[in-house]
């Protein structure tokens, strides 16, 4: 009896080192969805996270007057798309954000002010946590990378962009083909990096243009495209006015959403922006306040 209640005390001092202020990684939590919320956020430079706290007003202003991010110190912090799901799908207790085109049925997506996170409501407006995916380049795309952005405009791209998950922006015409060559960098942000792959992959069986595609963060993407480090960069978010007096001149590919998760055995099936905001400033730590 005592090496039972030894070893439930050490599993329980284990349990309560994985949530840590600003800790970087994953959680393994067993919660009953009923106990304390775990929160997984997106790391700095992430514009998923930066167009997060943006829209649910986590982003506030400080004593200064100037746009702070509040996320809760003691937010679990993963660096991509993939991490969230795997941290929230790990612990029942947990709540993230993720690209809704990367939504998978290993976590449960929230309904947000009673709307469900679908494309079609992102598209007719009425889920409320979207934004654009961005890409960028250093004056106006010359060569090879105006070529790559002429096929993702197309109506082949926008195709690939509606199959994807994503919301298309532009009614592009067929894709012609061009006698362009050589070879181009694209980089940034993880949440546009999978339907990225999925257009280059498209437009080299109809291109001699070779496509090398890196995946970091909107933050990255768009620094790289300033030095010309990337041809092309990508960011899910707004292009910052500072990034544009640098040079960069953006173009819109899609629309997303920002989906709300959480662990399938989370009783939980919405949530409101109030709430959300609530949780990832500090302010609401129990799941017990949502419910």
């Amino acid at each position: 009896m005592k090496k039972s209640v030894l070893a439930a005390g050490i599993a329980g001092l284990v349990a309560a080192s994985l949530v840590g202020c600003g800790k970087s990684g994953t959680t393994s939590g067993n919660g009953d969805a009923n106990g304390n919320i775990t929160v997984i956020s997106r790391e700095e430079g992430s514009g998923t996270r930066g167009a997060f706290v943006e829209i649910t007003g986590v982003e506030q202003k400080n004593a200064d007057g100037k746009k702070e991010d509040m996320t809760t110190t003691s937010a679990v912090i993963s660096n991509s798309t993939n991490e969230v799901i795997t941290a929230v799908s790990g612990d029942n207790n947990a709540i993230g954000y993720i690209s809704l085109g990367s939504l998978n049925d290993s976590v449960k997506a929230l309904k947000v002010d009673g709307v469900e996170a679908t494309a079609e409501n992102v598209a007719n407006g009425t889920y409320s946590v979207q934004r654009p995916f961005n890409i960028a380049t250093n004056g106006e795309a010359k060569g090879a990378a105006a070529d790559f952005i002429s096929y993702i405009l197309s109506t082949e791209g926008q195709k690939i962009i509606e199959d994807n998950g994503y919301i298309a922006v532009a009614e592009g015409e067929a894709y012609t083909p061009s006698d362009v060559t050589g070879s181009i960098v694209v980089g940034g942000s993880s949440s546009v990096g999978p339907v990225m792959e999925k257009l280059v992959e498209a437009y080299e069986k109809v291109s001699e243009v070779k496509v090398e595609l890196q995946v970091t963060d909107s933050s990255t993407g768009m620094e790289n495209a300033a030095s010309g480090s990337y041809d092309i960069g990508m960011a899910s978010r707004e292009v910052k006015d500072s990034e544009k007096e640098k040079g960069l001149v953006p173009v819109v590919i899609a629309k997303d959403g920002i989906a709300i998760v959480v662990n399938k055995n989370n009783t939980v099936n919405e949530i409101t922006s109030e709430q959300i905001k609530n949780i990832y400033t500090g302010s609401v730590t129990g799941w017990s306040e949502v419910k």
